[in-house]
């Protein structure tokens, strides 16, 4: 079994609830970014078997706490999304979700695969949450205990309690949890489920750990540190709770104070306006696939299902050599209006292509993002390489240009970098394109990803010398 016991640190403690170690590090630098200090890490990385659901494979380890929200299979994953590309179908959903890579005493085969969280009564932690799991968004909750919410995708947010969090692949979310004053006659269940509301199946299970009090042993007489504890479970809604979604989001908010201020832009020089969802494409000659009328499914943003090049985008960029690699041709608007949320086209086959924005250094953006009933509505966690933005505003059915821009929040509004697009619905961002560079930006679903569900920003020199995009490191290899 895996196990913790937290050190306590004055008044609160920490621990890393995370995913991959990267996401981890990422907060971390970020806070010493702006606290101006340089931290440093030694990683060992391991090479390690591990036997899980009673099936022993390889898979690497860091070591570093790794409470980790993510997804199991069985089988050898790099086949299964090779066989999805090739059929055109949806890969095979996971066997299990995992805490700490631990699917837990939920699953059959899995008693012993179970993290156990210590914890001291009347102490505060801190759990840094990060959904690493391929394709689904999660609900998590911990039996009887509430935490607060007070940083999202590492910026601090107005605090708030709640019994529940929602978390899409790719989001970071740290809350406190107040452990009982006194240790209870209890063991608790930290659990996560999906919340899903596309057309296709997916793993519709429960991944489950153990929040345990540390008992004073002086204060424990032997029959009572043998007895078991009854097991309390928390109740976590429903898969397609949208409603429950929606109003979990909307309560996070930027702190907009004077020493954490929102910066949002409010001279907007550019509007985009993308539609995100699925389509399909033809299948390739003398093939079958797994699509409808033997197409392949595919995804895309304003119709283009993204083409990974074989040479990198940035290093075609920084040399000026982009012909035949991409283009700066990537449509601003979708090629044809329709009714997003209703009745789709009849022609729902998507154009493939490397394409990408190019904008000015330090040009302002709003981007609405809205989805489509193609194929299925479906809620889609966008994210973008290289910035924060802020989520000014979001609604269900289509986007009013005339209507729905007044009703934006540019006072305290979320700062992101990785936001859900409600399934039937649009989400509005703003952002200060003041990082040079070329940055993707991409449906954080695996499986929309590989589809096609990404694009690229160009973000083209200032003229200042700290606003160029500075020249590859010597030792890069060479292709």
């Amino acid at each position: 079994m895996g196990s913790s016991l937290l050190p306590s640190v004055t008044a609160s403690s920490r621990i890393a609830v995370t995913a991959l170690c990267t996401f981890w590090i990422f907060s971390e630098l970020v806070a010493a970014k702006h606290a101006g200090i340089t931290r440093h890490y030694k990683f060992d990385i391991k090479l390690q078997n591990v036997t899980r659901l009673c099936r022993t494979k390889s898979i690497v380890t860091v070591n570093e706490i790794p409470i980790i929200f993510g997804e199991w299979w069985k089988a050898d994953t790099e086949k299964i999304i090779s066989q999805a590309l090739q059929t055109g179908g949806a890969p095979n959903i996971s066997d299990a979700y995992t805490i700490n890579g631990h699917p837990g005493l939920l699953y059959n085969c899995s008693a012993k695969d179970t993290f156990k969280l210590k914890v001291k009564p009347g102490k505060t932690y801190l759990l840094r949450l990060v959904n690493a799991a391929l394709n689904d968004e999660l609900f998590f909750s911990i039996a009887n205990h509430s935490l607060t919410v007070v940083e999202a995708d590492a910026v601090y947010v107005k605090p708030f309690k709640t019994q529940i969090v929602l978390i899409t692949p790719g989001q970071t979310t740290n809350v406190l949890l107040k452990a009982k004053a006194k240790a209870p006659n209890s063991t608790f269940l930290m659990a996560a489920r999906p919340y899903a509301t596309g057309p296709a199946s997916f793993d519709n299970t429960t991944t489950a750990g153990v929040l345990e009090y540390d008992r004073n042993p002086s204060a424990t007489n032997t029959k009572s540190k043998n007895k078991k504890l009854p097991l309390l479970k928390p109740s976590l809604p429903v898969f397609n709770d949208t409603t429950f979604a929606t109003a979990f989001v909307k309560k996070i908010r930027s702190l907009a104070n004077a020493r954490f201020p929102a910066n949002v832009p409010r001279k907007v020089d550019r509007r985009f306006f993308f539609t995100v969802g699925l389509g399909l494409l033809p299948c390739s000659k003398n093939k079958t696939c797994q699509g409808p009328n033997n197409t392949m499914f595919s995804a895309s943003v304003n119709n283009v299902s993204f083409v990974q090049p074989n040479i990198a985008l940035l290093q075609s960029h920084f040399l000026n050599r982009s012909k035949g690699v991409y283009t700066n041709d990537f449509p601003a608007n979708p090629p044809f209006k329709f009714n997003y949320t209703g009745t789709p086209p009849s022609n729902i086959m998507t154009a493939k292509g490397t394409k990408a924005v190019a904008i000015p250094f330090n040009t302002s953006v709003e981007l609405v993002m809205q989805d489509t009933s193609i194929i299925g509505a479906e809620s889609h966690p966008l994210h973008l390489h290289g910035f924060n933005f802020f989520v000014v505003g979001q609604g269900f059915g289509n986007f009013d240009p005339s209507k729905d821009p007044v009703k934006f929040n540019l006072v305290d509004p979320a700062e992101r970098n990785t936001v859900g697009v409600p399934s039937g619905g649009w989400v509005a961002i703003r952002f200060l394109a003041d990082n040079p560079g070329v940055w993707f930006m991409h449906c954080h679903l695996e499986v929309h990803t590989s589809w096609g569900l990404k694009m690229a920003w160009v973000v083209n020199d200032g003229n200042k010398p700290n606003q160029k995009l500075p020249p590859p490191p010597s030792d890069l290899p060479k292709c």
